[in-house]
């Protein structure tokens, strides 16, 4: 059992990093906050990037972070840097920090279950087969930062390799092939390197159309990068027949905040900001949504936030539930529950939503958390 350091409770769903249980982060602010800045602060520094995106110097507006970057200082994605006066773009449209590598189609995405690359949706157009993409591959980008800074990150050993795998943006799309259906970015978050991914994806579809190959293009994101950019992906997405997988840790900003070190405004408004283009084709969908169900903080309330939201734009936008398991600093904390999964994919669908997926089954414990 741990205690949560504002209320009192006690309860094995209370993270030992956060110390604080979700009732208070989401009520309580003021008294949760210095536990919740402490805890970030603690893992920044040993990332050697600031513990909260910097707001005193020049400002860089690739992201909904917006920082002001103080002298020789760096962004909070580590990739901007104030040099001498002016900001430099460590990751460019010309230079990537990532690695990739070729997965055979159909994958475990977590839009697969609408993708055309497992169920041929928009066949011939958009997909080699009407069914399952046997024989073909997916060019799987995974690039070392993140706009964010989740305690929970499930991929982070990305932070590992800050700065390394240089890959020019030409170099990547040489990478797809006669048998490359899509190509996938995700990381870390590719919101922390957008510039890269459309240059890279511009150019490899430029050579694709040329030689009247099918490519999907698709972005597994935050969805946090600037306006400019979440119109441009869209506008590839759309064109490729390529699906847009928002990460929605949260509704609440004051529990993203908790969990990710950042605000999620810019993520919410630019998932609005999409939904624009999703009359402009329905098979396959061009917007789908994923959230983790963190046990003791992303339960019914907060799926239920989520899913009126999602409802509020569109009923028909794909909403995949994933299963949790314990990583990174949220390592004491236990595997979703199947109770919970129910509950969340009961509580989804209540609020109207048509398309909803409880995933990651695999992980999925038999016993509710009344039972540890």
């Amino acid at each position: 059992m741990r205690t949560c350091r504002v209320c009192g409770e006690r309860s094995n769903l209370i993270s030992k990093a956060l110390r604080v249980c979700y009732d208070c982060i989401i009520n309580n602010r003021e008294k949760a906050y210095p536990y919740i800045i402490s805890i970030h602060k603690k893992v920044r520094e040993q990332l050697h990037l600031p513990a909260q995106p910097p707001t005193d110097g020049l400002l860089c507006n690739r992201c909904g972070n917006e920082c002001r970057i103080p002298p020789e200082g760096l962004g909070y994605c580590g990739m901007v840097q104030n040099n001498e006066g002016a900001l430099h773009i460590l990751s460019s449209s010309d230079i990537g920090y990532l690695y990739y590598y070729y997965d055979p189609l159909p994958t475990n995405c977590v839009a697969s279950w609408v993708c055309p690359a497992e169920t041929g949706a928009g066949y011939p157009t958009y997909a080699y087969k009407n069914g399952p993409e046997y024989g073909y591959k997916n060019l799987a980008v995974f690039y070392h930062s993140c706009t964010f800074g989740c305690l929970f990150c499930q991929n982070n050993h990305f932070r590992e390799f800050y700065l390394q795998g240089k890959v020019s943006a030409v170099e990547l799309a040489g990478k797809v092939n006669d048998r490359t259906a899509c190509i996938c970015y995700f990381g870390g978050d590719p919101a922390s390197q957008i510039e890269h991914s459309i240059r890279a994806s511009e150019t490899a579809l430029e050579r694709s159309i040329k030689n009247g190959r099918i490519l999907r293009i698709c972005w597994e994101t935050n969805g946090s990068m600037a306006e400019r950019y979440a119109r441009r992906i869209a506008e590839i997405a759309l064109d490729s027949g390529g699906i847009i997988k928002f990460d929605i840790k949260a509704y609440s900003e004051n529990l993203n905040i908790a969990l990710t070190g950042v605000s999620n405004r810019r993520s919410l408004e630019n998932f609005k900001l999409l939904s624009e283009y999703t009359y402009r084709r329905t098979n396959p969908p061009l917007l789908a949504a994923s959230t983790l169900l963190i046990p003791g903080y992303i339960d019914v309330e907060e799926v239920h936030l989520i899913a009126e939201f999602i409802f509020s734009i569109d009923k028909n936008i794909p909403f995949t539930l994933l299963g949790f398991y314990p990583c990174y600093e949220m390592n004491d904390l236990p595997n979703t529950s199947r109770a919970h999964g129910k509950r969340c994919y009961d509580v989804a669908v209540d609020a109207g939503l048509k398309r909803v997926k409880l995933s990651n089954v695999h992980l999925l414990t038999v016993n509710d958390y009344d039972a540890i």
